[in-house]
């Protein structure tokens, strides 16, 4: 599948659900105690590395990076659908919020002191994910923290109904953390910690915390 395909079916999709998603998603971090203390420990990875502005790559309505804008961290976020933008706008309006896309990031070399991806890498295949880690490394300053939120398994599945009965058209890809890690330490960052989450689940999460090398 080319580039332009799943992008536009990624926007397309998350488009046509924004609003359910916001909706569903609102309270989410309320109910989850460890996504919350990592998101903590981040920050505060962020603030000894000097501060500075943290990009929330892959933002949707920006209920993620209004937390970490509650831990004191200049967060603002950026996502690949405008109605995404449009409702995280909306509902935080004292933050900023940006379209664009994680295979071709809008930030200048070396401009965010942390990056996070929650949960956004999901749709991003196989073949892509090196680009979008030598973007994330570009764009974070040496030593700056990155935090990943992914499922956990194998192989793929084809979404195409979600979030109110919605219909979609998107591929979510599930990735074992080695995998993810070694990704990472090929496109020069050190990795320094992950969390297995819900590991008695169908699908567990994961949490990964790097760092770009000097």
């Amino acid at each position: 599948m080319s580039a332009d395909h799943w992008l536009a079916d990624t926007r397309t999709s998350y488009d046509t659900v924004a609003l359910s998603y916001a909706d569903q998603l609102r309270e989410s971090l309320a109910g989850a105690p460890y996504l919350r203390a990592a998101l903590a420990l981040f920050a505060d990875l962020v603030r000894a590395a000097g501060g500075g502005p943290v990009a929330d790559v892959g933002c949707g309505p920006g209920h993620v990076t209004d937390h970490l804008q509650g831990l004191g961290v200049e967060a603002f976020g950026i996502d690949l659908s405008p109605g995404m933008i449009d409702v995280a706008r909306r509902v935080h309006p004292r933050l900023r919020f940006e379209v664009g896309s994680m295979t071709d990031l809008d930030l200048a070399d070396a401009s965010v002191a942390g990056l996070l991806a929650f949960w956004s890498l999901i749709h991003v295949p196989d073949d892509a994910v090196p680009t979008v880690f030598a973007h994330f490394r570009r764009a974070l300053r040496p030593g700056g923290p990155l935090l990943l939120g992914f499922h956990v398994g194998s192989g793929s599945r084809l979404k195409t109904q979600g979030y109110g009965g919605h219909p979609m058209n998107v591929h979510v890809h599930r990735r074992q953390p080695d995998k993810v890690a070694g990704w990472l330490r090929a496109a020069g960052f050190t990795v320094e910690a992950h969390m297995l989450l819900d590991p008695d689940e169908s699908v567990p999460g994961a949490v990964l915390f790097a760092r770009r090398q000097s």
